[in-house]
């Protein structure tokens, strides 16, 4: 619709981004729950789902999903960073659901040992409860993600993330349930935990080539402030938690033909409660690397003089996407759109914005939108009949006003 077109080349990404506004109030998400069997209590759930999936313009659309650690601390991080980087024209990652899961117990849950070393910060009441974190992982696996697979529009994709011991979990689940997630991100993970005893246990399992289609980015923070020969004997936890991502960040590199893909990236400027925010920008432009398309390519996008055809550059790119990611991904249909209709303003580029009307119409046959804007094509191009059926077509599929009046306004000039 060209009303919609006119509103992205305004306000741009916050098309496809505004947030929810309910009685004067911004929302980014609602609060869910699940009563889990596994844990023997009820979990409350944030989660933000993309504004396009209860668009009543656009085609329903499925999303990869976040799921993510300590979710009451990082929720609204998280979900602005994500808009930012999945937004038009040139999306760095895609559009994704974010769970985020609140604590009920933080120790228990995140930690996959029990652990008897007084930490100085942990007393020894909170550690027996320690050593939760496979618990934790089935209920993820048999409750949570069954549970909003069923409930929300989901694609089989999915990230964790998680900061601390939310990324010890996040590596002891790559390490003993890799198939669980595509993408794994660890924010300055607890891995000297236990006197590292899931680093023990990666060392062997790290060597098994069985991390084919699995990404892990580590972040690490400077916790100490010092030089690595002073962080080589400093006996504090910060000096511990240092060291054992530096064993950890050994053991990736020692294993290179496992199949995992991953980075290692150290932020010196950054302390532990200061690097999630960064972290999780740079994490999400690791995970896709192929989904940003070049300069080049967005250059031939807009370029008129440009000889690529802006549809097939747009499905080629996405073949490349669809096959990293393991199952079909799309081009967006307020993305094509938009193009479309920018180059429909230009005559000697109506060929163009042709195809990739056309190609919405493929993508998203069952979109009153993509046929109520073929048919605005048509009825600039001067081809009324072609208007008409098209239009037609979109109110078949759903009653909208402005359709029927321009399909109306057509039909008495016959």
């Amino acid at each position: 619709m060209k009303l919609l077109f006119l509103l992205a080349l305004v306000v741009g990404p916050a098309l496809a981004q505004a947030q929810t506004v309910q009685n004067n109030a911004i929302v980014i998400g609602r609060v869910d729950s699940v009563t889990s069997a596994v844990l023997k209590e009820k979990r409350k759930l944030w989660v933000y789902v993309p504004d396009g999936a209860t668009s009543p313009v656009y085609a329903p659309r499925r999303y990869p999903v976040v799921y993510l650690l300590d979710g009451d601390a990082w929720f609204t991080a998280t979900t602005g960073v994500l808009q930012k980087l999945s937004g038009y024209p040139n999306s760095v990652c895609p559009e994704m659901i974010v769970v985020g899961i609140p604590n009920t117990n933080r120790t228990r849950d995140l930690t996959p040992s029990i652990s008897t070393t007084a930490t100085g910060e942990l007393s020894a009441a909170v550690l027996k409860t320690s050593g939760g974190g496979e618990n934790f992982t089935a209920f993820l696996e048999k409750e949570l993600i069954p549970y909003v697979d069923a409930h929300y529009p989901t694609t089989p994709h999915r990230t964790l993330i998680g900061h601390s011991f939310g990324g010890l979990l996040v590596v002891n689940t790559l390490v003993h349930h890799p198939a669980l997630f595509e993408n794994y991100v660890a924010i300055d993970p607890s891995m000297w935990w236990d006197q590292e005893k899931l680093l023990q246990q990666a060392h062997e399992v790290l060597a098994q080539p069985r991390f084919a289609g699995r990404a892990l980015f580590v972040a690490s923070a400077n916790n100490t402030g010092q030089d690595s020969l002073q962080v080589l004997q400093d006996p504090s936890v910060g000096g511990a938690m240092t060291r054992s991502k530096w064993r950890l960040r050994d053991e990736l590199a020692r294993n290179r033909r496992n199949g995992l893909r991953w980075a290692y990236q150290y932020y010196p400027t950054d302390t532990h409660n200061t690097v999630p925010l960064l972290a999780t920008y740079d994490a999400l432009h690791f995970l896709f690397p192929a989904y940003a398309l070049s300069p080049a390519a967005t250059s031939d996008l807009f370029n008129p003089a440009s000889k690529v055809e802006q549809a097939a550059l747009l499905e080629a790119h996405y073949k490349q996407i669809s096959a990293q990611a393991g199952y079909p991904v799309l081009p967006s249909e307020v993305t094509v759109n938009a193009l479309a209709y920018r180059l429909m303003a230009q005559p000697e580029q109506a060929a163009r914005a042709l195809a990739l009307f056309q190609l919405n119409v493929r993508n998203y046959p069952t979109s009153f939108n993509v046929h109520d804007s073929l048919g605005d094509y048509y009825q600039a191009q001067g081809q009324p009949a072609r208007a008409i059926a098209a239009y037609t077509k979109a109110l078949q599929l759903k009653e909208y006003p402005e359709t029927r009046q321009k399909l109306t306004q057509l039909q008495a000039k016959k």
